[in-house]
């Protein structure tokens, strides 16, 4: 198995890359995060890379980190989805983004991403619920992660995108306990900034 690249990119398209690795071309598909990180051609990069082997394709999907491409690799595991999209799913929105809606339960989030209807974000959380959100988020934050799940889909509701809501989310006074009404205020001003 082709476990990482190095190499140097030859030539970029809309979801992938081709890297030269000593002279041999390597065409990777890869999440928008790693096209806009370090999507230069000429430019040296290294991916994590997974492999993916099918009776009539083998393709190679490439991330930026060894957590990106383990959260990928989780992804896989849920029944019905393919490295299409998964890939879909980590170039919609970060890997803390995801983990934060998984732990959540929060299918208002994950249904914004293209592809994901509510019953696949409904079998994404029912699956990974265990597997990725304890890891991310931990059980005492819990009732704080379900409140700041509820101020994002207010916000997607509102017409934020779900990147804007998040970093809204993450610009909330970290240690101070807060009612729900008073997270959403706060997110709204900052966002009317």
């Amino acid at each position: 198995m082709i476990a990482s690249l190095q190499g140097i990119i030859d030539a970029i398209g809309r979801d992938s890359m081709i890297v030269n690795v000593n002279g041999v071309g390597f065409k990777v598909a890869v999440p928008t995060s790693v096209l806009s990180d370090s999507g230069v051609i000429g430019k040296e990069v290294k991916l994590y890379t997974h492999l993916h082997v099918r009776e009539d394709e083998m393709s190679l999907y490439g991330f930026g980190s060894l957590d990106e491409l383990r959260l990928f690799e989780t992804l896989l595991t849920v029944s019905g989805l393919g490295p299409k999209t998964a890939m879909g799913i980590l170039s919609a929105m970060s890997a803390d983004q995801l983990a934060m809606a998984i732990a959540s339960g929060s299918t208002e989030i994950l249904t914004t991403i293209p592809g994901i209807g509510k019953k696949t974000a409904e079998r994404l959380i029912l699956e990974l619920k265990d597997k990725v959100g304890k890891v991310m988020i931990s059980t005492s934050a819990g009732k704080a992660a379900q409140e700041n799940a509820d101020v994002v889909g207010a916000l997607i509701s509102l017409g934020y995108s779900v990147n804007e809501a998040t970093r809204a989310v993450g610009a909330l006074p970290a240690g101070k306990k807060l009612a729900l009404e008073e997270k959403l205020k706060l997110a709204l001003q900052y966002l009317g900034k």
